[in-house]
């Protein structure tokens, strides 16, 4: 049975906007790279799958094929009737319903990316198994931040993972949502 994973990139105090000016490569990407290449599925919300789409669409390589490879899975509560690209297919009816169908499908991962209302849903429905925050070290002053107004979430730590760059994994467990 697959695992949803929902990974995050931030700054040290937590800005996770769309204005990513803050994003530094280093040696995490291998582990970042590593991540992609254990998961089955990508299981997108509609902003982020509309914001990785024209990137990964227009990036060429043996990784890229591997990203632009994975199926995707795209929930939206607006969808715009247009077909989806980026080898990807729309979640219709019962997230939560459709979500424990494609964990049930999938041997491997099922990682989402983003930390926002499509994430919260996943975990408030107990279908999150971990969520890992990657933190660099900046601080970057974005308004966005994880399940940014949407309510507590409490987590149990399971692993943390320092890098030589700064950059800190931390991998949690969720357990409530209150």
């Amino acid at each position: 049975m697959g695992k949803v994973i929902i990974t995050v990139q931030m700054s040290a105090d937590a800005s996770i906007g769309p204005d990513i000016g803050w994003f530094e490569g280093g040696e995490h990407e291998y582990a970042g790279e590593q991540e992609i290449r254990l998961a089955d599925a990508f299981l997108l919300g509609r902003r982020t799958y509309e914001a990785l789409a024209p990137i990964w669409l227009a990036t060429s390589g043996t990784f890229a094929e591997k990203v632009n490879g994975i199926p995707k899975y795209v929930a939206s509560r607006s969808a715009s009737g247009e077909p989806l690209r980026w080898n990807a297919t729309a979640l219709k009816g019962d997230l939560a319903g459709e979500v424990r169908r494609l964990k049930g499908e999938h041997e491997g991962d099922l990682l989402t990316y983003g930390c926002g209302e499509f994430a919260f849903e996943l975990v408030r429905s107990g279908l999150a198994d971990e969520i890992r925050f990657w933190v660099h070290p900046i601080v970057w002053s974005e308004s966005r931040r994880p399940f940014h107004g949407l309510g507590p979430v409490r987590m149990s730590l399971k692993d943390s993972t320092v890098f030589r760059n700064g950059v800190v994994r931390q991998t949690y467990e969720p357990v409530s949502v209150e």
